[in-house]
C-alpha cells in the first residue's frame, strides 16, 4: 500500500513538475494556441496571448512554444462550459448518449440530479447512475436527490431519508443536496426534511433550491435554511427577490421551462456573479437542434447580455459555486477544458478540448465507450412496471373533477376551475395518473385545459417526479389503451388514436431512458411529437415535456396526484 502511494505521489510531483517547466519557459507546452483572443473571467476583458497547455492543464499565458501549435488569431478560446442543474434522464438518453450529445456544444461538466431514478430506484438508482458516468469525457458530478419523494401524496418507487443519502457523501463526485422541492417540509421545520439539509451542510456542501414565488417572510425562512440557489424563476420580481437575500440564480432554458428571456436583465455588471446558466430538464432533440448550454449563451448575447458576463454565467460561476475550482476559467493552473469558437454572433462551437485533449470538432465528439453498470443494477433498472391491464372503466368518474389550466412557455400551472366532462370545444381533456410501482391500483382523475389535443390520447412514463404514468385524451378507451402501452413497452412515450399506435418511443430504463442511439431516439421522439401535434397539441405546450409536469405537486397552481386533483397553494385536495 505504502509503495502504491509513494509512486502515486511520485507521477503526481512528476506532472507538477513538469507543468512548471512549461510554464516557465523551460520546455515546450504539449499544445500552444497561438495569438489567441480569449475571455478573462478575473479581469472582464477579451485579451490576446498565446494559450500553453501542459499534462491536461493551462500552464501559462503569454508567448510560447509547443509542441503542436495551433493558429488561433482569428478565433476565441473561452473556458469549457458547465450546465448547473440537469437531470440527465430528462434528455431520455442513457449518460453515455447525453454526454457524446453535448460535447460538441463545448458542454464539459455537468452538475446532475438523479432524483428521476432515485424515485423509480431509490439509492440503486442512485448508484446506476454513479457508474454509467465513471470515467466519461463530460465530467458527471452530483447532487443527492432531496425530495424522493417529492411531497408525502407521491406515490414513488422509493423513500429515501437523510440515513439512505448520508454514505454518497463520501463520493468524489457528489456536490451536495439537489432541489428542496419540499419548502413546505422546511418551512414548517420538519425534522424529516431538515436531517437532509444539515447533514449535506455538516459535510460543507452546497444545497440547491427550488422554491418558486414564495411569499417574502416564506422565502426568508428558505434561505435562512441555507439554500443557496434557485432555478425557478419565471420573472424578474422572483428573481430579483431571491437574489437580495444571498441566493444564486440558475437561469433556466429547457424544453417545457424557458426563462432566459424574462432573466436575462441580470447578465449585467450588477447581478451577472450572481447568475449561471441550467437546461434542467431538456429533451435530446431539443441538444441536437439548437444546442446545450452553447444555446443559451448564444441567446443570452442576442438579447442584449454582455458577452464576457454571458460567458462567466456559462462557465465560471457555476463553477465557483460548486467549489470547482480547477476549472471555468483560462488562467494557469486551470484545468485545460477549453472551446473553440468562431465568433460571438453566431457563436459557432468548431473544437472542444477536455483536460487539454481534443473531443469534439465540427459538431462530432470523439468515440468512446460508455462505462458498464453492475448486472444487478441494470436488471433492476428494466422491472420497474407493476400494474395490471387497463380498461376504459377504469377511468371513468362520477361528479365534476379540477381543471388543470397549461400555460405556454411555463410549467407553471392555473386554477381553471371544475368540470364534469370532456369537452372539446372548451379544449377540456381528461388527464390521468396511473401507479405503476407497486401495484396499488390507484388512478388520479381531473381535466386538462390548455393542451389542445382533438382526438386520441398520449401517455408517458415520465411523470415528475415520482415517475407513474400520466395521460391525456379525449375519451377514455383511448387513454387505456396508451396507458396498457406504455406499460408494455417497459416505459416509454406513446401517441394513440382509435386504439391504434400513431408513433411511440420506447423507454427501458427505469421507464425514463432509452438505450438506442442517440440519432435513433431523436427521430422516434420527432416522430412522436409529429403525431401529437397532428392529433392538436398547442403550440408552446411540449407535447411530452410539459405533460409530464402536471404531475409535480410542489409548482402552483394545481397537479395530479394518483388520488386526483390537488391545489399546491391551499395545499388539499380539489
Amino acid at each position: 500500500m505504502l509503495e502504491t502511494y509513494t509512486e502515486k505521489a511520485g507521477a503526481r510531483l512528476r506532472e507538477k513538475q513538469r507543468i512548471l517547466s512549461v510554464a516557465a519557459g523551460r520546455e515546450k507546452a504539449d499544445l500552444v494556441f497561438k495569438n489567441a483572443r480569449y475571455v478573462n473571467v478575473f479581469s472582464n476583458e477579451i485579451c490576446r496571448a498565446d494559450i500553453a497547455l501542459a499534462q491536461g492543464q493551462i500552464a501559462g499565458i503569454g508567448r510560447y512554444s509547443g509542441r503542436q501549435e495551433i493558429d488561433a488569431s482569428e478565433k476565441i478560446i473561452l473556458p469549457g462550459f458547465l450546465d448547473a442543474h440537469v437531470h440527465l434522464e430528462s434528455s431520455l438518453l442513457l449518460p453515455g448518449a447525453f454526454a457524446g450529445a453535448v460535447l460538441p456544444h463545448g458542454t464539459t461538466t455537468v452538475i446532475a440530479d438523479p432524483h428521476e431514478i432515485a424515485n423509480v430506484m431509490g439509492t440503486a438508482g442512485i448508484q446506476y447512475m454513479l457508474e454509467a458516468t465513471q470515467g466519461l469525457p463530460v465530467d458527471v458530478r452530483f447532487m443527492l436527490p432531496s425530495c424522493v419523494p417529492a411531497t408525502p401524496l407521491d406515490e414513488a418507487g422509493a423513500v429515501l431519508d437523510a440515513g439512505e443519502l448520508e454514505p454518497f457523501y463520501a463520493h468524489p463526485r457528489v456536490q451536495g443536496l439537489g432541489e428542496m422541492m419540499d419548502y413546505p417540509g422546511i418551512l414548517e421545520g420538519k425534522a424529516r426534511t431538515l436531517e437532509k439539509v444539515v447533514d449535506a451542510q455538516a459535510h460543507g456542501m452546497r444545497i440547491d433550491g427550488h422554491a418558486p414565488d414564495l411569499a417574502p417572510h416564506a422565502l426568508n425562512a428558505y434561505v435562512a435554511a441555507g439554500i443557496y440557489s434557485d432555478h425557478e424563476c419565471h420573472d424578474l420580481e422572483d428573481a430579483m427577490q431571491k437574489l437580495r437575500r444571498g441566493q444564486f440564480i440558475m437561469i433556466r432554458e429547457g424544453t417545457a421551462a424557458r426563462n432566459l428571456e424574462a432573466l436575462s436583465p441580470l447578465l449585467c455588471q450588477q447581478y451577472a456573479q450572481r447568475c449561471m446558466f441550467c437546461t434542467d430538464d431538456c429533451h435530446v432533440n431539443e441538444v441536437r437542434a439548437r444546442g446545450h448550454i452553447d444555446h443559451i449563451l448564444r441567446r443570452a448575447i442576442a438579447l442584449g447580455a454582455d458577452p464576457v458576463a454571458a460567458v462567466k454565467a456559462a462557465s465560471f460561476n457555476a463553477a465557483q459555486y460548486f467549489g470547482l475550482n480547477d476549472r471555468g476559467a483560462i488562467a494557469p493552473g486551470y484545468r485545460a477544458d477549453l472551446v473553440m469558437i468562431d465568433d460571438f454572433e453566431s457563436l459557432k462551437v468548431e473544437r472542444v478540448w477536455i483536460k487539454g485533449q481534443l473531443w469534439a470538432q465540427d459538431g462530432v465528439a470523439r468515440d468512446f465507450t460508455p462505462p458498464a453498470v453492475s448486472p444487478g443494477l441494470e436488471r433492476h433498472a428494466r422491472d420497474t412496471f407493476h400494474l395490471k391491464q387497463l380498461s376504459a372503466e377504469d377511468f371513468a368518474h362520477s361528479g365534476p373533477l379540477g381543471v388543470i389550466g397549461m400555460m405556454g412557455g411555463e410549467i407553471t400551472t392555473l386554477d381553471a376551475g371544475c368540470a364534469r366532462d370532456i369537452d372539446l370545444n372548451q379544449d377540456i381533456l381528461k388527464i390521468a395518473l396511473v401507479e405503476r410501482h407497486s401495484n396499488t391500483g390507484h388512478i388520479g382523475l381531473g381535466f386538462l385545459k390548455g393542451y389542445g389535443l382533438r382526438a386520441g390520447a398520449v401517455a408517458t412514463s415520465i411523470a415528475h417526479d415520482a415517475h407513474n404514468i400520466v395521460a391525456v385524451g379525449e375519451n377514455e378507451a383511448d387513454i387505456a389503451a396508451a396507458v396498457n402501452c406504455v406499460a408494455e413497452l417497459g416505459g416509454g412515450i406513446v401517441v394513440l388514436r382509435d386504439g391504434n399506435v400513431l408513433a411511440q418511443l420506447a423507454l427501458p430504463v427505469a421507464g425514463l431512458m432509452s438505450d438506442g442511439a442517440c440519432a435513433k431516439v431523436d427521430e422516434e421522439l420527432a416522430l412522436a411529437k409529429k403525431a401529437a401535434r397532428a392529433l392538436g397539441v398547442s403550440d408552446g405546450i411540449d407535447p411530452f415535456m410539459t405533460l409530464s409536469f402536471m404531475a409535480l405537486p410542489v409548482i402552483p397552481a394545481l397537479r395530479l396526484t394518483t388520488r386526483g386533483v390537488f391545489d399546491v397553494r391551499q395545499g388539499k385536495m380539489v
